[in-house]
């Protein structure tokens, strides 16, 4: 029985030092060259929740152009109403039966902490709280936005050259659930994915970040 609590104690100090270790790493490690005019710079948004992390990306004329394939697949990107596109990546058990925490079964968690196909969750936000503690507000030059909308459109499976919708899958009336690419499992989750999305747009992440807590702290050390 003590071996057995030996070897329990040593696996949780192992992952803690991995989580420390992938918070305090930059990655990359030396800080690229981000110089661009303020006028010219786009803002977006990091969303958190205690679990997961999504990207907004402003709603106007280019970026409702560059992502029309989701208005038409049911997303209403042209509704004047709209300010913000809010975009996540996870698993796909687990982000569609998961809506709330009442809704939590064993058999997605199961699916979330080994390997899983992977979905993308696009919806519309109006105004949001730049001010609120969930959410990090970056401004990313023009270059560096439009690599940000490159990875996540890249992120789609496409079939026929149209991104594939997940049939009958929503939280609500306005958003949409869309097969993705890579597999979720619990080490690249859908936070490794965000930070994926945010190291393309030029920002440092740390080395790993398989929770929210640990990817906005490595933000505000690196950026």
């Amino acid at each position: 029985m003590k071996k057995v609590f030996r070897r329990l104690i040593a696996a949780v100090l192992l992952v803690v030092l991995a989580v420390a270790v992938g918070t305090l790493v930059p990655r990359p490690l030396f800080s690229p060259s981000r110089a661009a005019e303020p006028a010219a710079q786009r803002r977006v948004l990091l969303l958190s929740n205690p679990i997961h992390t999504d990207i907004a990306i402003p709603l106007s004329e280019d970026t409702r152009a560059a992502f029309a394939f989701l208005g038409r697949s049911g997303v209403p990107v042209t509704d004047p109403g709209a300010q913000w596109l809010v975009l996540g990546w996870g698993g796909r058990a687990f982000y569609l039966e998961t809506p709330t925490w009442a809704d939590l079964k064993p058999l997605p968690v199961f699916r979330a902490l080994t390997i899983d196909s992977s979905v993308m969750h696009v919806d519309i936000a109006g105004g949001i709280d730049e001010g609120h503690p969930a959410v990090m507000p970056f401004d990313l030059g023009p270059l560096e936005f439009q690599r940000l909308l490159t990875f996540i459109q890249t992120s789609f499976i496409r079939q026929a050259g149209e991104v594939a919708v997940v049939p009958d899958a929503g939280y609500g009336d306005y958003d949409r659930f869309f097969e993705a690419n890579g597999y979720f499992n619990a080490f690249a989750g859908c936070n490794t994915w965000t930070a994926a999305a945010l190291r393309a747009a030029g920002l440092r992440t740390g080395l790993w970040n398989p929770l929210p807590q640990t990817l906005t702290l490595s933000l505000k050390l690196f950026n």
